[in-house]
């Protein structure tokens, strides 16, 4: 999939449609100085071209009793292709793992889940490590106050 370079009026509407993901396509239309017919095409082709990769609803963690943030660190005591291929395949379908990320530094792996409570997570954390080949070492840490959460990604015009 190729994606072409984005231009002004490209990158306001991703500003837009990052604000307010549920606008009508005439309403974007008007905020980005454009007729509807053309406003459309743009977001199907940003679509088709994997510029905008979906449309989310945001919901209250509280409002599904999944009050607990942690952070976990992973690292591995031996490290390949395979072993990182077996820990991507058993942290994908995990469902409270909401994000994965094979880093740089101290340790391998940076993990976000939440949860409804520590006891739930001191589950899922020995699930996790009984599952990964090669885990050596783990640190938690608990969210104490949410400060900033956000997808949006400032556009730079």
């Amino acid at each position: 999939m190729v994606m072409r370079e984005l231009d002004r009026i490209d990158l306001k509407i991703l500003d837009v449609l990052q604000r307010d993901g549920r606008i009508s396509i005439t309403d974007l239309a008007d905020k980005v100085s454009l007729s509807a017919t053309p406003c459309s095409e743009r977001v199907k082709r940003m679509e088709r071209e994997g510029v905008i990769t979906g449309y989310y609803a945001r919901v209250n963690p509280a409002a599904l009793g999944k009050n607990l943030l942690v952070f976990l660190e992973i690292k591995l005591s031996a490290k390949s292709g395979e072993v990182f291929d077996k820990v991507k395949e058993e942290l994908l379908y995990v469902p409270e793992v909401m994000e994965c990320h094979l880093v740089s530094g101290d340790f391998d792996y940076l993990v976000k889940a939440r949860l409804p409570e520590m006891n739930k997570y001191r589950q899922l954390l020995g699930e996790i490590l009984k599952r990964l080949p090669a885990s050596a070492e783990s640190r938690s840490y608990v969210v104490m106050e949410e400060i900033k959460e956000t997808l949006y990604l400032p556009v730079d015009r």
